[in-house]
């Protein structure tokens, strides 16, 4: 009945059974254990008739015009340019730590004496990592990238992953931006905006073909059956020989052989208000503050028009496959010795090629939305496409 089973209706699985069922005029099967399509974009309108994000904000972006042309097929745009603020010391300073940041943050002429010694060393509209400012030899510069490190960085950082900095890949400190620049947007992306009906609206044109077909709330386990020592597959106990795109957790699909991967996964609460507006923008960050990591107003992203407002805060928390409540795996954990145990399952995985591994969770790697559309139609191309026989 099907010539591809696809694990997981997010982005990733979802590009993937859109190009099969338009290009190849293959049939497709998802499997999805939740009771909704798109991942972690999936979003409803509430009680009050706002349209929210269940999983957290998901503001889209990218630099790539193929992504956005692609898109483009199955939604119109809400252009929308995100903008952050971070509670530091009192104030509200813009995020990421930019030349606006300085002067919000510090008396004007210590503010002035920076911004001119970041222009002579850096120039001007350049992203220049906090690792690269703490090796120079000027001390005043490196005062500053020890300033955001602390006011900025640092206890954010420990509530989102639950270990300090220096616990993490060094990679994640090296990649904390100081923006010398006056644009105060979170993204400088060439395209930049929201689905204008939202992402599930999205979802289910890029689905809504006669050769997909979708289970939810279904567990994959339930329905096909991996013998890795025979290389064999069966669907409803039925042998199956077509391909298999698998977006799901890469541990989970190897019985937990090697140990679990660890994430970190997140609360949400919600919060319906009497008012038209609770914040200046989208998102307010609270490294230093709460428990809570950010506040996000729903109504900056998309738009909307109504008397009410919907804000959203966020809980960092630990990731425990079988708790309820925690059992959702957001942030793969990027330190060394994740990526050997992930390699493990990859390297087995690769010797049955009826597999393919695709997205965040069965490559262990956070891809924003976009690197998942690109992937997914790469993907498509080397390993469904160029491996089909007609």
């Amino acid at each position: 009945m099907f010539d591809y089973i696809i694990v997981g209706a997010g982005f990733s699985g979802s590009v993937m059974a859109e190009r099969i069922a338009n290009e190849l005029n293959k049939k497709v099967l998802i499997i999805e254990k939740r009771r909704h399509i798109a991942g972690n974009v999936y979003d409803r309108y509430d009680e009050s008739g706002l349209l929210v994000h269940q999983y957290g904000p998901h503001i889209f972006h990218t630099r790539v015009k193929y992504v956005w042309d692609y898109l483009s097929q199955y939604t119109d745009w809400y252009l929308y340019h995100h903008h952050v603020l971070g509670s530091v010391d009192g104030n509200k300073a813009p995020i990421p730590f930019n030349l606006n940041t300085l002067y919000t943050l510090l008396p004007t002429h210590t503010a002035a004496k920076l911004e001119d010694k970041l222009l002579r060393a850096f120039g001007y509209n350049v992203k220049v990592p906090i690792l690269k400012l703490r090796n120079t030899d000027d001390v005043d510069l490196k005062w500053l990238a020890e300033f955001v490190y602390e006011k900025v960085f640092l206890n954010y950082t420990t509530k989102q992953w639950g270990m300090r900095p220096e616990e993490l890949d060094p990679l994640v400190t090296g990649r904390v931006p100081i923006y010398i620049s006056r644009d105060d947007r979170y993204f400088q992306d060439a395209y930049q905006g929201m689905p204008q009906k939202g992402y599930t609206a999205m979802f289910e044109r890029m689905l809504g073909h006669p050769n997909i077909r979708i289970m939810l709330n279904t567990d994959y386990r339930e329905v096909i059956k991996a013998d890795w020592e025979r290389k064999a597959v069966t669907l409803f106990g039925v042998p199956f020989r077509g391909k298999v795109i698998f977006t799901g957790k890469i541990d989970e699909l190897f019985d937990y052989e090697y140990g679990e991967l660890p994430y970190r996964s997140l609360r949400f609460q919600f919060e319906t208000l009497h008012q038209e507006r609770f914040q200046n923008v989208g998102t307010v960050n609270y490294p230093n503050e709460y428990d809570f990591t950010r506040i996000t107003e729903f109504k900056h992203l998309t738009g909307q028009q109504h008397g009410y407002t919907t804000i959203v805060k966020e809980y960092p928390q630990a990731y425990i496959k079988d708790v309820e409540g925690q059992n959702i795996p957001y942030y793969p954990i990027p330190r060394p010795e994740n990526q050997e145990r992930y390699e493990k399952y990859r390297d087995k995985a690769k010797e049955f090629d009826q597999f393919v591994l695709l997205g965040r969770l069965a490559e262990y790697k956070y891809y924003d939305m976009d690197a998942c559309v690109a992937r997914a139609l790469r993907l498509f191309e080397e390993k469904v496409k160029g491996g089909t026989q007609e």
